[in-house]
């Protein structure tokens, strides 16, 4: 483990995106996703669920207010297991109490963060002042010690953390922290960052090593990287400390959660199978596979990675590198999707990766973006940012529409539309997009993530600038006293082509290119000017730099039908296809009913195409192929004999916008002539 090459991504603050696909996703988000999440947070979307976050924490911020008056008296909430508290059957009169799930005040959280990152690229006064507002309601809610939970907050504080399996506390804190710490970085101001550090130091004194203090940890992982933000932030080190405290002790014996006292008392420590949903079975050196709910468990990893790269630890890095492989080699979708079973949202077996039963959420894809980068940040590794851009292009663009008001769940490689309805196996897969959801983290993870993808596409070290992803952008880098500026131009994915100039006169800068995985040959212009070394898939070019200098990159970018390892039984006889980092599939507004008739011949050519889907310009492929023809046939078996077929053309489009054309049949993997 090579320490001297750490990096850290390149803030968004010193770089403009200027890339055609991109910034028009992050224009989306800024136009459309925040005003339409902003109304969402305060019930004023029709048709859509509520969300009853804002109005949770204007309840919590008039309880602090009457709080003199009234006492501090706990009322026995009305939840479920799962925490949610049903309407009234009249919601015009609703009673002052928490609504919503548990988790419900991180609606906010992942709003603010989103809104943030959208500030450092395009300053908006008008949001700013809404978001301004809105720190104003959330931080009244907040207690004189610094707590900050609606539900305990309304509900009564004297059952705080007693179930940090189930009711996400220390969640909430960590969404909390990250969007407090993303509005801080693009404003300067600190309102919020300072509640979330009060809050911090209120979880600091009640959790910890020391015998007086608590020895739980988060049901639902991410206030471990949330906390290292902090850390970074403030450079204060208990918070780092606090993050380590909680990574260290999940999965130590006695098991924690068998401490609480929670609806379902079925969990033994002796089966410690029970605890893999919450990554909770084993220390996490000693975790060498993907288990449990596939967002807590990215985001655990994405912790650990991070204490492995601030402690310089390499037992800790290992257990990252093992996670990683047992995930993108057994478990991962070719989207980039993970989490194959709706039962628990989670992780199955090696190889298991049904197509029309996926799960793939869009928040677990997001999740592999984080712990992509965060392993990139120890090492630049390129197999990291293939699978980071995988997950961006397909995993996660598949969960919004192309206009932005409608979204996915859960993103299935098949989809039958009638099996959606009447397969109670089948009931999460949605065959269109949602307008919101009750448990709403996808929407507001995307416009976070979007509105801060430069800082997934850039990172530096002290000298080196390393581009993961080919995004058009303009950077500026210090090196010394000097700033040096990076343009970069790029026609990604549709075309391999980009353009880079370098000022960096008189300086020892090193600019480092990943080489894709999916590329089989590229040309760089005038490559022998360069001090050249190869290194885990990145191209470092050294040199005297001039004043200005001009680089040109042509990356091959050719259609290519993928096969599966012969493990996973679902997509045997069958192919994919792939043009760079974008997946394809076939929809039934192209290709007719019955997809599954359908299969395609692998040594006829395959040719590129233009199209447009609801006004966007993608690049679309035909191919040929052969349609299985229907018979008449009596009875529902019959000996077999060769089905008749006829050739057909056939039409893929990138799978990120599939179901915008209405309703329809879909399916990645088609059997091959």
């Amino acid at each position: 483990m090579n320490y001297n090459s750490f990096n850290t991504p390149v803030s968004l603050r010193q770089m403009k995106i200027t890339d055609v696909f991109w910034k028009k996703e992050m224009e989306l988000v800024r136009n459309e996703v925040i005003p339409y999440q902003w109304e969402a947070l305060n019930d004023r979307v029709e048709g859509a669920s509520p969300s009853f976050c804002m109005r949770n924490f204007k309840i919590a911020g008039k309880m602090n207010q009457e709080k003199a008056q009234k006492g501090d008296k706990y009322v026995e909430p009305q939840y479920s297991f799962r925490g949610f508290e049903a309407l009234p059957e009249d919601p015009n009169h609703l009673e002052e109490k928490f609504y919503g799930f548990v988790f419900q005040d991180s609606d906010f959280s992942k709003w603010i963060e989103a809104v943030g990152y959208s500030l450092t690229q395009h300053p908006d006064p008008a949001l700013e002042k809404i978001a301004d507002e809105a720190i104003d309601i959330v931080c009244g809610a907040q207690q004189e010690d610094g707590y900050l939970d609606t539900y305990y907050i309304i509900n009564g504080k004297d059952k705080i953390f007693s179930n940090l399996r189930d009711h996400h506390e220390l969640y909430c804190f960590g969404h909390l922290t990250e969007g407090a710490v993303a509005y801080y970085e693009a404003t300067g101001k600190d309102k919020l960052l300072e509640a979330a550090k009060r809050f911090a130091n209120y979880i600091y004194n009640y959790f910890g090593e020391e015998e007086e203090k608590c020895k739980g940890y988060p049901g639902h992982e991410i206030a471990e990287m949330a906390l290292v933000r902090l850390y970074e932030v403030t450079g204060n080190r208990k918070y780092l400390d606090l993050s380590s405290f909680f990574i260290e002790q999940r999965g130590t014996k006695p098991y924690y959660f068998d401490s609480e006292n929670h609806p379902d008392q079925t969990r033994k420590e002796e089966n410690h199978l029970k605890y893999s949903y919450h990554q909770a079975h084993l220390p996490v050196r000693e975790q060498k596979e993907a288990v449990g709910h596939a967002v807590r468990a990215v985001y655990l990893y994405s912790g650990m990675a991070d204490l492995a790269r601030l402690n310089e630890d390499k037992s800790m890095y290992e257990a990252c590198e093992s996670l990683w492989e047992d995930m993108v080699e057994k478990k991962m979708y070719i989207t980039g999707g993970i989490g194959s079973t709706h039962m628990g949202e989670a992780f199955s077996f090696a190889f298991d990766l049904p197509n029309d039963t996926a799960y793939a959420e869009t928040c677990a894809s997001i999740g592999l973006v984080f712990f992509a980068r965060r392993m990139l940040e120890i090492k630049p590794k390129a197999k990291y940012a293939d699978v980071m851009e995988r997950a961006l292009y397909n995993g996660v663009l598949s969960g919004m529409a192309l206009d932005g008001k409608s979204f996915f769940y859960v993103n299935p490689l098949e989809v039958n539309p009638i099996a959606c309805y009447k397969d109670e196996r089948k009931h999460h897969v949605k065959p269109i997009r949602q307008k919101w959801f009750g448990c709403a983290c996808c929407p507001p993870n995307l416009a976070r993530l979007l509105s801060s993808i430069g800082s997934y596409a850039f990172t530096e070290s002290e000298k080196t600038l390393f581009v993961h992803l080919y995004m058009g952008a303009c950077l500026t880098k210090k090196i010394g006293n000097q700033d040096i500026e990076v343009t970069i131009q790029s026609k990604f994915p549709w075309e391999g082509h980009v353009a880079i100039s370098v000022r960096a006169k008189d300086t020892d800068f090193e600019l480092a290119l990943r080489i894709p995985g999916w590329c089989n040959g590229y040309q760089i212009s005038d490559l022998e000017q360069f001090e050249i070394r190869k290194e885990d898939g990145y191209l470092y070019l050294k040199k005297n730099w001039l004043e200005e200098e001009h680089i040109q990159i042509s990356f091959q970018m050719e259609p290519v039908l993928v096969a599966a390892r012969t493990e996973v039984r679902e997509t045997v006889g069958k192919v994919a296809l792939m043009r760079g980092p974008i997946v394809y599939c076939l929809e039934e507004v192209d290709n007719g009913k019955d997809l599954h008739l359908l299969s395609v011949e692998a040594t006829k050519s395959i040719t590129l195409i233009d199209k447009k889907i609801e006004h966007e310009s993608v690049k679309a492929i035909t191919a040929f192929g052969k349609r299985t023809l229907k018979t008449e046939e009596n009875g529902l078996y019959q000996p077999f004999k060769e089905k008749q077929s006829k050739e057909v053309c056939l039409t893929y489009v990138p799978y990120y916008v599939w179901a915008n054309r209405g309703e329809n049949e879909m399916q990645v993997w088609t059997r091959v002539e």
